[in-house]
């Protein structure tokens, strides 16, 4: 059943680091900024970070791709709601939606698991992933994939429905983020189809957190920042009945300045990264190769 309508609230634009291959590793992300305070401190247990927010009908948290220690958050995430029985599915942006591990048992060989999923190791190293996966695995969970198949993708581009799925301001906000995240190399006639993509992930995501819901449990999302932020992404596509909370994994000091308020409703902020221009990497790639 196709999910219901809903308008995006007001949307301020957040900054988004370039989405498509290298860029992609910056989380499709976007900056802001809480107090973290008691059992959101960057020092409590991810356990008791996790147990603080309950009961919810989905967890959704946002990382930034290359960031090792977000990895880590997200293991220790499942394993702590796995082990109290309150883990009801982990869902991917890394995998497309139709897969999952739902036919394998708590013993299948990690192998196994990636053809389950069709992973693909260049796009998602599995040595990141692989730990949070195969947690749930364990556990005897379904890991299931969340993103629009590729083979769907064509068709959205040109879907003229997805143009109403957020409020003017915020399909507009989103075309923006869009300039930005392809570094603005984007023709401007693919603006709108690139968008339509945008808001398709979404509404995938959110599919795949209403399909494997189950009353008393949470459904664990991981996906890039951009895909949790809730004035924009995953949760505008949710039904109103499903009880959710964001949680943004930020590579940053903390004298960074950080998302706007109500963007996310936890920062969970993790040590800095190096420096690195994604645009550059982009640009280079996206450079004609010469012949040989």
């Amino acid at each position: 059943m196709p999910l219901p309508y809903r308008p995006a609230r007001a949307y301020r634009l957040p900054l988004l680091l370039p989405l498509l291959a290298v860029v992609a590793l910056a989380g499709c992300s976007a900056f802001s900024s809480l107090t973290a305070t008691g059992a959101d401190a960057p020092d409590a247990p991810v356990a008791r970070r996790v147990a603080a927010l309950q009961p919810l009908d989905a967890l959704l948290i946002g990382e930034q791709h290359d960031a090792p220690e977000h990895h880590v958050i997200e293991r220790e995430a499942v394993e702590a709601l796995a082990a109290r029985g309150h883990l009801a599915a982990l869902a991917l942006e890394m995998a497309e939606e139709g897969r999952s591990t739902a036919q394998l048992g708590p013993a299948a060989t990690e192998a196994q698991v990636q053809a389950a999923l069709d992973w693909s190791d260049k796009a998602w190293p599995w040595a990141s992933y692989g730990p949070a996966v195969m947690a749930a695995v364990r556990a005897g969970v379904p890991v299931v994939g969340a993103n629009l198949p590729r083979a769907r993708m064509k068709n959205a581009m040109a879907d003229v429905s997805l143009d109403v799925q957020l409020n003017g301001e915020a399909f507009s906000a989103q075309q923006e983020a869009v300039r930005e995240g392809h570094c603005r190399m984007l023709p401007e006639s693919q603006i709108v189809p690139m968008t339509r993509i945008q808001v398709g992930r979404d509404r995938a995501m959110a599919q795949a957190i209403v399909k494997a819901r189950k009353p008393g449990q949470t459904v664990v999302l991981i996906a890039g920042a951009g895909h949790v932020v809730r004035t924009l992404g995953v949760p505008q596509h949710l039904p109103d009945d499903v009880k959710i909370a964001t949680v943004r994994l930020l590579a940053a000091p903390t004298s960074a300045a950080g998302p706007q308020t109500g963007d996310y409703d936890r920062i969970w902020r993790t040590p800095p990264l190096p420096e690195k221009d994604y645009c550059a990497e982009f640009k280079r790639q996206a450079r004609p190769q010469p012949r040989t």
